[in-house]
């Protein structure tokens, strides 16, 4: 373990790799720090190995090479129900013969806790997920968004220092989920419980977590707080993957310090800031996020760079304005604005100009 640990790690992967036939890596060199209390999501596409992480340090799969430490101990020989780790699944997984209190006594009666305390637990943790009238009742007499609380509760029953979720919320409606996504995070930080949550949904990573590890060809490409992953993504695929983004293609024509010279492929001249890239003559790909651009010439601050743009579609959204343009000879140029008194409703057709500050514009890899 050595010098390197982080002091207040609880949850660490060390140089951690899954290969599952011995030739390709689904998880390649993996290197994460998990605080006590944080609230972790891994998010990616389906196979970038996201899913494997969480199945190494629940237990049911085992690293290939590498150690993963639990509060500080090595964990790869401790078999799943010894490692006191809650795990919640999309799938519910609720006995069905049971009723809910049986369902949750079940994790109390493995740890051979006596009826009075396990009776206890189960009635806390019930009225935790606020299904305190449902003890008697069976799983099919349940509708899923209740179902998904008593499997949260179930994870939580035993006191956990640590709980895994794997897609939780992916078979919810769209309101109901939104409703869980904020009860979950309210509950883990009211209990002060690390969680490790795995979704593909970017909002709901973005809403919940206090950090996101985006994966990606198993690699963490990019681990940071969600307003960082949004407004600073340090790679083409972070940026395209999280929220919606614009890209233009082009050649970093000068680089100093924070600025870099791009010519277009269409022969504009833009700033950005340079990101990752490195050398003048480089391909780059332009990224600029759809509510940073500007086409109220009032707004743009004197420091923009302006580029026309001809209005191929007006889309009214209630909250936003969502305006697709023709910009440097793509088609797919979109820019957002808030549904504001003075904001001006584009028309197919007409030519205009926008901008955006260098700072908002990212020159990063070309995929």
């Amino acid at each position: 373990m050595g010098k390197h640990r982080k002091a207040n790690a609880f949850v660490e992967f060390e140089r951690v790799q899954k290969s599952y036939d011995g030739k390709t890596l689904v998880v390649k060199d993996l290197n994460l720090s998990i605080g006590r209390g944080e609230f972790l999501t891994m998010l990616g596409p389906s196979g970038s190995g996201k899913t494997t992480c969480l199945m190494m340090l629940a237990g049911f799969e085992t690293a290939t090479h590498g150690e993963i430490l639990l509060d500080g101990m090595p964990i790869n020989n401790i078999p799943p129900y010894k490692r006191g780790i809650g795990m919640v699944f999309q799938n519910y997984a609720l006995f069905p013969h049971m009723t809910i209190a049986e369902n949750l006594a079940f994790p109390l009666e493995v740890r051979k806790m006596g009826k009075s305390e396990r009776e206890e637990k189960v009635k806390r943790a019930l009225d935790m997920v606020q299904m305190g009238q449902f003890g008697g009742r069976r799983p099919a007499q349940l509708s899923g968004g209740q179902q998904q609380r008593i499997a949260l509760a179930r994870a939580l029953v035993f006191e956990p220092e640590l709980v895994l979720m794997d897609e939780p919320l992916g078979a919810l409606d769209k309101q109901l989920r939104e409703h869980m996504q904020f009860e979950i995070t309210n509950l883990a930080h009211q209990l002060g419980i690390t969680t490790v949550y795995v979704t593909h949904d970017q909002t709901e990573a973005l809403t919940m977590s206090d950090r996101v590890a985006v994966f990606n060809d198993g690699r963490i490409q990019q681990l940071a707080p969600p307003a960082s992953l949004y407004e600073e993504p340090e790679n083409s695929f972070v940026a395209q993957f999280i929220g919606e983004n614009n890209t233009l293609e082009g050649v970093v024509k000068e680089l100093s310090g924070e600025k870099a010279l791009v010519e277009l492929d269409d022969g504009e001249l833009i700033d950005c800031k340079p990101v990752n890239v490195t050398s003048v003559g480089q391909r780059t790909r332009v990224s600029i996020r759809p509510e940073r651009v500007e086409a109220n010439p009032d707004r743009l601050h004197p420091d923009a760079h302006t580029l026309k743009a001809e209005v191929l579609e007006f889309i009214y959204m209630g909250d936003v304005f969502r305006t697709r343009l023709r910009v440097a000879g793509r088609d797919d140029f979109i820019m957002k604005s808030r549904n504001a008194p003075d904001q001006v409703r584009l028309k197919p057709g007409e030519h205009i100009k926008i901008g955006w500050m260098p700072s908002d514009c990212r020159a990063l890899d070309a995929l």
